[in-house]
């Protein structure tokens, strides 16, 4: 199989690996990251609005990050969220194996429910090398790295 193709199938593949839920938690945390500190919080209306997210569904997602410890929350008027120094030091990785598993980083390229060294699908040995590299890459991308990217504070968060 050719590189070209198989980036192809993987690229379609990842798309449906991470859930609704799951990419709504990335995206809003990076927003989280970007725009608040420990002396300023990001509400759900401003969060939402960002990622173009319905508010009740991320505010639920990040209450349930906020109880597993990735950012704080603050409820009231002036409530809203934020990260501290710890909570920067997550990665996507982190976030991503907090709300959906660790599937996409172990998961079969043609979604078999087993595939391993001893029986593997048609596309094993090449999807387990890009497995590893898409985990490295979620688990190089920490929060604190959003925060420090000032230039890309605009990046589009927005699916469109």
């Amino acid at each position: 199989m050719s590189y070209f193709i198989f980036c192809c199938i993987f690229a379609l593949k990842l798309k449906d690996m991470l859930s609704k839920t799951c990419e709504y938690a990335l995206r809003a945390m990076i927003y989280v990251a970007q725009h608040s500190n420990e002396h300023k919080m990001v509400n759900i209306r401003e969060i939402a609005a960002n990622i173009d997210s319905p508010e009740l569904f991320i505010g639920k997602i990040l209450q349930s990050l906020s109880k597993k410890g990735f950012l704080q929350s603050s409820k009231g008027r002036n409530g809203g969220f934020y990260l501290s120094e710890k909570d920067a030091r997550n990665s996507l990785a982190d976030i991503v194996l907090a709300v959906d598993g660790d599937k996409i980083f172990t998961g079969c390229g043609v979604g078999l429910h087993y595939c391993s060294e001893k029986h593997p699908c048609p596309i094993h040995h090449e999807y387990k090398k890009t497995r590893k590299e898409v985990y490295r890459i979620y688990k190089q991308a920490t929060l604190e790295h959003f925060r420090d990217m000032q230039v890309q504070a605009d990046a589009n968060l927005k699916r469109q």
